[in-house]
C-alpha cells in the first residue's frame, strides 16, 4: 500500500527530520514513520498489553504468567515471559522498546 502525505511549507522541517532518522536507522521512510506512531500510540501500556497488541502473545499466556509473577516475589514479566516460553527475547525486547523502557529492564 502506498499513502502520499501532504505537508505544508510550516511542516517540511519534519519530513526532513524523518528522513534523517531513516537514513541513520537504514529503514525506509514509511517503515520509520510506523515505527514512530507505534510508539506514540504504545508507550503508555504495559509490556504484556503491548505483546498482546503486536501478537505476540495471547490473553491466556498473559493471565497465567501474570499469576506466576504474583507467587514470585514480584519478578519482572517480561522474565517470567521469556521462562515460561510465552515469547522469546527478541520480541520482549522489542516490546520494551516500544514502551521506552529498553532491554535494561527485563
Amino acid at each position: 500500500m502506498q499513502t502520499t502525505i501532504y505537508v505544508s511549507e510550516e511542516q517540511e522541517y519534519l519530513m526532513k527530520k524523518l528522513e534523517e532518522k531513516a537514513a541513520r536507522e537504514r529503514k525506509s521512510k514509511s517503515a520509520t514513520l510506523l515505527t514512530i506512531v507505534e510508539e506514540f500510540f504504545e508507550s503508555e501500556l504495559r509490556v504484556g498489553e503491548i505483546l498482546r497488541d503486536i501478537g505476540d502473545l495471547s490473553k491466556g499466556e498473559l493471565e497465567e504468567a501474570l499469576e506466576v509473577q504474583r507467587g514470585e516475589a514480584r519478578e519482572k514479566l517480561g522474565r517470567i515471559l521469556v521462562e515460561e516460553g510465552y515469547v522469546r527475547e527478541n520480541e520482549l525486547g522489542r516490546a520494551l522498546s516500544i514502551q521506552g523502557n529498553g532491554a535494561a529492564n527485563v
